[in-house]
């Protein structure tokens, strides 16, 4: 996960790429969505809408996926998620495909903005349980368009041992590997489901103090759905974090798996496998510490 081929994408290309695909947007007032995320950059035209594009090649094939897949899921759950109104051709300026969606009011989870942490997290884990209900047949196996969202933790194990060598001397290497190991250890039983793929505060939208969206499917697909449980640890604690494993109604293996997931993003971040961010660094501490404090 290399953050140097990501493509610089500013307000002007998003606005010469609506002007000359759907005109009848041109006169739009378009402006950057902050905080702006990773894979894509995404920017706010007009009241209604937001356009949404790949900073890399290695996100690009979530377009046709979300394109595809978020109008059928949209209409199973029980709260909003984008969907999706046109999709963008690549272009002499911009190599890629790319998405205009409706946009849904709401900031993005903290602490500050969250009224009872513990009944947003039972309603996330509500909206994960109807997601997961949903028929997986045809949905997208664990592959790259998701960075293998859904398949074993084991997918990363050399790039998590790499991560805790580099961190000798700053982590407790014994207790990070033991939950690292457990989580290979905890084998998965039971059939693909549908799963978002990245759980993150910034992904998950408040209004009047209660979730009310969920947003980001870049990385869904069917498979394992342990890796939506990261959440867990880096957002919850104490009674929130009882309060979303109890209405997840998971087995031990995969709370086992999905605190691996946790680990995993947390440890690679904070060895700056990544990319350099201090911010995210202290996240990433935050969440280890999370994690080994269960």
């Amino acid at each position: 996960m290399k953050a140097d081929d990501r493509v610089e994408i500013d307000a002007g290309l998003a606005g010469r790429l609506i002007a000359d695909q759907f005109p009848q947007w041109a006169d739009l007032p378009l402006r950057p969505v902050e905080p702006n995320g990773w894979d894509n950059r995404t920017f706010r035209l007009g009241d209604e809408m937001t356009v949404r594009l790949p900073s890399a090649d290695r996100y690009v094939a979530q377009v046709a996926k979300e394109q595809r897949w978020l109008p059928r899921l949209a209409t199973r759950l029980p709260l909003p998620i984008p969907v999706p109104l046109a999709m963008g051709a690549p272009a002499e300026e911009y190599p890629w495909p790319w998405s205009v969606y409706r946009w849904i009011d709401g900031e993005t989870a903290t602490a500050e903005r969250v009224d009872d942490m513990a009944e947003f997290a039972t309603a996330l884990a509500e909206f994960l349980a109807a997601l997961q209900r949903i028929e997986p047949d045809g949905g997208p196996a664990p592959g790259r368009h998701n960075f293998f969202r859904g398949g074993p933790p084991a997918t990363y194990d050399e790039e998590t041992r790499d991560a805790i060598s580099v961190l000798h001397g700053e982590i407790d290497v014994d207790a990070v590997t033991a939950v690292w190991n457990a989580a290979l250890d905890a084998t998965r039983h039971g059939p693909p489901v549908w799963l978002h793929g990245d759980v993150a505060a910034s992904n998950l939208l408040v209004r009047d103090g209660r979730l009310c969206a969920v947003i980001d499917f870049g990385c869904t697909g069917v498979g394992d759905p342990a890796c939506d449980l990261a959440i867990a640890w880096t957002l919850f604690a104490g009674e929130s974090r009882e309060a979303f494993r109890a209405a997840m109604k998971v087995d031990d293996a995969t709370w086992a798996r999905g605190r691996g997931w946790a680990l995993w993003k947390a440890l690679i971040t904070l060895a700056g496998i990544v990319g350099p961010d201090p911010a995210r660094r202290g996240e990433a501490r935050r969440g280890i510490e999370a994690v080994l404090s269960e």
